[in-house]
């Protein structure tokens, strides 16, 4: 069954690789209308390919580390993935994304029965089926377990037309969710419009081979990081496209756990190499969790020092042009973005300017009782073709907003982040509060402490 679906999903990639290269380069896009339309909400919007709005826009709302099913023998369980739907409705009521992406970990696999181990994937796209979104996943290594396979969350999540969900790299060592999805400019299709964007998802694997078990009887753990494989994929598949258009085009990543890269920026002057004042967001999960943690040089399952596993992935990242964010989840502590730019002390692979971020724990299974909510990112077509400048904040379940960032921006606003402080501070100690924000061209201006008496203040926030 796996080798039949990993047969069709090559074959689907080719068709949409020769469909975009049948495109003419030299097409127009449509002229944009001068009052921005509601988005479209109805099913025949959600299964079309993706597109800006009229506006100009794409938004997407980034939902990681769910971990539904999670001790489903017990009440706790149930009541914990009631608490996530809501979690999810919440954000989804006060955003309006084009896309949903499910950034890894939507169950917990480790809990999961054989039996029924991906019934929970109705309970997660319930919210989003019930608003006409479409979405798509990039698995995480809970998704892979003994009793759980990606294989099958993929299948059950194609009962949906809604879902984008695909797999594109064949092979068992490769993982399932590796695939990429175009988004064209308003009014257009793949049928004839270049892409203004292309959204790349990787699966970093991890936990446990399904249904396997070593010589000694234990379960056989799979590698958690980007195979090499995807990794070459990635790198042909981006310059393939950038021949056949005759430009760069745009892109952003998603992949559940974070590269080495991200670790390294984190640590290389201690607690104080994520300065709030630049990378607005939580950094408690210290030193973060990366690819290839735990595995020896030798492909021995350790624990042992950090082997570089994820560099053939690294040096796709870093040598893709036109690659503006790659967005992560796992640790479920963190939230911050840092430009990866340079050349960091003990890596091998230097930056060439990428934004890798964290988004927010989403859902109430995992570890961590940090406010629940999700990443947002905004997108325009005119910031595309000149700046690759991209709006980014977090929804929290609350309705506040919290580390509002523009990735690639040239100026820097310290009230911007001093409203973002206080903003994270007031969600996380409750005794103290803010005034009302007041939001201008989608950046806070003012923030002040009020003391305890007081509760959270609504706020006017990019995309609002």
């Amino acid at each position: 069954m796996m080798t039949t679906n990993m047969t069709l999903t090559v074959v689907r990639t080719t068709l949409l690789l020769a469909a975009l290269a049948a495109v003419s380069v030299s097409q127009p896009a449509p002229p944009l209308p001068v009052k921005s339309p509601k988005r479209c909400r109805s099913l025949d919007c959600a299964t079309k390919p993706l597109t800006f709005g009229l506006d100009g826009t794409f938004q997407l709302s980034i939902f990681e580390d769910l971990h539904f099913g999670e001790n489903a023998w017990d009440f706790r369980g149930p009541e914990k993935d009631r608490k996530s739907v809501r979690a999810m409705d919440r954000v989804l009521d006060r955003e309006s994304p084009d896309l949903v992406v499910l950034n890894g970990d939507l169950i917990a696999g480790e809990n999961a029965f054989l039996e029924n181990s991906t019934v929970y994937v109705d309970q997660i796209v319930a919210p989003l089926l019930r608003r006409h979104l479409p979405w798509a996943s990039a698995y995480g290594n809970h998704d892979h377990e003994f009793n759980l396979s990606a294989a099958a969350i993929l299948e059950r999540e194609r009962k949906w037309p809604n879902s984008r969900t695909g797999s594109m790299v064949a092979g068992r060592e490769a993982g399932v969710s590796n695939y990429f999805l175009p988004v064209y400019p308003p009014g257009c299709s793949q049928d004839g419009c270049v892409p203004e964007l292309i959204l790349w998802f990787f699966d970093s694997r991890g936990g446990w081979y399904f249904q396997e078990r070593n010589p000694a009887g234990r379960r056989r753990a799979q590698p958690n990081w980007v195979d090499a494989t995807v990794a070459t994929w990635f790198r042909q598949t981006s310059a393939a496209m950038a021949a056949r258009f005759g430009r760069t085009i745009p892109s952003l990543a998603f992949v559940h756990i974070p590269t080495n890269a991200s670790r390294a920026l984190q640590t290389v002057n201690g607690r104080a190499s994520v300065n709030p004042n630049l990378q607005p967001g939580t950094n408690d999960d210290y030193p973060l969790a990366q690819q290839g943690r735990d595995w020896c040089s030798d492909g021995r399952n350790g624990p042992c020092a950090y082997g570089g596993q994820d560099v053939p992935f690294m040096q796709a990242l870093a040598s893709t042009p036109g690659l503006i964010a790659v967005f992560s989840g796992h640790d479920h502590g963190n939230t911050w973005c840092y430009k990866w730019d340079r050349r960091v002390p003990g890596m091998s692979v230097a930056g060439n300017g990428v934004n890798l971020c964290f988004g927010q724990h989403s859902g109430y299974g995992g570890y961590g009782n940090w406010p629940r909510g999700a990443r947002q990112v905004r997108l325009s077509r005119e910031k595309l073709r000149t700046s690759l400048e991209v709006d980014t904040w977090i929804r929290l379940e609350s309705g506040t907003v919290v580390g509002s960032v523009s990735l690639n921006a040239t100026t820097h606003n310290p009230d911007i982040n001093h409203a973002n402080h206080i903003a994270m501070a007031s969600e996380n100690f409750p005794s103290l509060n803010v005034q009302r924000f007041h939001g201008i061209d989608g950046g806070y201006i003012s923030a002040t402490l009020l003391g305890a008496s007081r509760e959270l203040s609504d706020l006017t926030c990019p995309g609002t």
